[in-house]
């Protein structure tokens, strides 16, 4: 197609001109709409390059290619209007269907046609299904994307949750450090900080994405006392290599951000072209033990369709379980042998498969 010949500079009315100027990616943005923010749009080098990769929709997203609409199964696991609780001791309440740009692999494109508005009968009915949950310790504030809310807005749901005396810990998923910094102001930074603990986990794909307003921010927040954390999905052809994931990973601990999650694509309806293979996963968490401390290493997980929850993927070291050692390869491949308590080789094996 002549849309993907075109070159940067880019702004987001050349952007949408060249897309809604394209038969197909006009019919996928009617399904699927577009949006970009200025910033992306500006740190976009090409089309193709990872940034546009994530943003420009792609005629691959109207295939049929036996996805699903609701890939985690949140609408079946939601007791009260946008808020799901799939794990005992936490839930996650989506807050707003707003982002500040639209990723094309999104798991919840279901949404981006929907309205989430936060109003007082959805915190007053959040927080008393929560009051009558004691086991509920742990709240994940997402959406769309919480820090686009205005700030009274976002104050009423952190005062809601922060009145519920078993609710030891709060967090927010973001994605708007990366996609809008702007938005991200020293009052809405101020708030979060003085509400602490409230765990801020950023959804960063790509090295590409950390532009210097992006630094400032991260800085910024961490300077406050925000905890932060990342979330990488594993996207076919951006970042499904161990060298760039390395590169994201050492600039996200200098930016005092911890590697967290490493995601295995959800089958979301329409986005095969950016899913990788597990055995894929495996290889680049394998390279990156090798090349990276304990502190860079995400925790690589499948979050199993229908709200079956996330599940840790690790490569094995183990060789062998015999009666009396394991037998362990290194990361130079020799191998070596820890001792074994008596009896202890049928628990080892019970728990490595599951039996």
């Amino acid at each position: 197609m002549k849309l993907f010949m075109q070159t940067a500079p880019f702004t987001v009315k050349k952007l949408r001109g060249l897309v809604y100027s394209d038969p197909v990616l006009k019919e996928v943005h009617k399904k699927y709409p577009f949006k970009i923010t200025p910033h992306l749009a500006q740190i976009m080098e090409s089309l193709d390059d990872p940034i546009g990769k994530q943003f420009i929709p792609s005629e691959l997203e109207l295939a049929e290619d036996g996805g699903m609409e609701d890939p985690l199964g949140e609408e079946h696991l939601s007791p009260v209007p946008h808020l799901v609780h799939r794990y005992p001791d936490r839930v996650l309440w989506l807050v707003t269907s707003r982002c500040a740009a639209r990723c094309r692999f999104c798991t919840r494109k279901r949404l981006w046609k929907h309205r989430i508005v936060v109003t007082e009968e959805n915190i007053v009915a959040v927080k008393d299904y929560i009051k009558t949950h004691p086991e509920v310790r742990d709240v994940l504030i997402s959406g769309g994307d919480p820090l686009l809310l205005d700030e009274e807005t976002l104050k009423r749901i952190i005062y809601a949750l922060r009145s519920i005396d078993h609710v030891a810990i709060l967090r927010i998923g973001t994605r708007l450090p990366i996609s809008d910094p702007e938005q991200v102001t020293p009052s809405k930074i101020a708030l979060l900080a003085s509400h602490q603990p409230i765990y801020v986990n950023i959804h960063i794909n790509h090295p590409q994405e950390l532009s210097t307003p992006t630094k400032q921010i991260l800085e910024a927040m961490a300077s406050a006392g925000i905890p932060l954390g990342s979330q990488t999905v594993l996207l076919k052809g951006i970042n499904d290599n161990d060298e760039t994931l390395r590169e994201l990973f050492l600039l996200l601990l200098k930016h005092r951000v911890r590697p967290y999650y490493l995601l295995q694509m959800d089958l979301m309806k329409g986005t095969t072209h950016f899913r990788t293979s597990i055995s894929r996963g495996l290889e680049i968490l394998q390279a990156l033990r090798h090349r990276l401390s304990g502190l860079g290493i995400p925790h690589f997980v499948i979050d199993l369709p229908g709200g079956g929850g996330k599940i840790p993927l690790v490569p094995s070291a183990i060789v062998a379980v015999k009666e009396k050692e394991i037998i362990m390869k290194n990361r130079l491949g020799k191998l070596s042998a820890y001792p074994l308590e008596p009896g202890e080789k049928d628990k080892i094996l019970k728990l490595l498969t599951h039996a």
